[in-house]
């Protein structure tokens, strides 16, 4: 297995939670929570502003479309940084690590361009990567094989020098495909494990 000369975070489930129907069941319950799924496509309009519609906008126009549900749509906005946690700290500390290490260090995640600067202002250490490659700035979303072209661009290294980690399956095939190293993501301590196995930090540096 070729060492990896850079190593791709994802960010949501790997770094840092994200959990909106833990949020919506806490305030309207599980039952209700499916409801206002299974009614409104909040989930295809976060999607969108992933792949960078503005973040007020898109659910305001979502409420109008959906009066019924309209306060809880804009509790995605309002409230949206209480979907956010909780930190994962196996994978902070392999992160700095690698930053410890000289290891090159990237993000690549599905995120808005409004929401990422509220999760900057949250969670400093997502300033801690050489280069974070947001979705909503760039206009397309993983799994989409442009996403990984523009990182293979911007950053100079072959894909299969590249190491990724990602908790959504279709990602990690998208960039396997392209011949990434992946891994996907289950916990902090096995993705300490994998990049031990790669090479790029012992076991003390990130299994303690």
């Amino acid at each position: 297995m070729l060492q990896p000369r850079a190593v791709i975070f994802d960010i949501g489930n790997v770094l840092i939670g994200w959990q909106p129907e833990a949020f919506y069941d806490g305030r309207i319950g599980e039952a209700r929570r499916r409801a206002f799924f299974a009614e409104v496509p909040i989930q295809a309009a976060n999607l969108e502003i992933d792949r960078g519609a503005p973040f007020l906008a898109t659910l305001q126009a979502l409420a109008r479309a959906h009066p019924d549900w309209a306060a809880q749509i804009l509790w995605w906005h309002d409230d949206w940084l209480a979907m956010v946690h909780p930190v994962i700290p196996e994978t902070v500390a392999t992160l700095h690590a690698l930053r410890a290490r000289g290891v090159p260090v990237f993000a690549l995640t599905n995120f808005g361009a409004e929401t990422f600067e509220i999760a900057l202002g949250a969670f400093p250490f997502l300033r801690d990567f050489d280069h974070a490659f947001v979705s909503g700035q760039m206009g397309v979303i993983k799994p989409e094989p442009a996403i990984y072209a523009a990182v293979e661009a911007a950053v100079g290294i072959a894909p299969e020098g590249l190491l990724f980690t990602d908790d959504r399956p279709e990602n990690i095939h998208a960039a396997a495909a392209r011949g990434w190293q992946t891994h996907l993501f289950t916990s902090g301590r096995d993705w300490a494990a994998r990049l031990v196995r790669a090479g790029v930090l012992s076991p003390e540096e990130c299994l303690p």
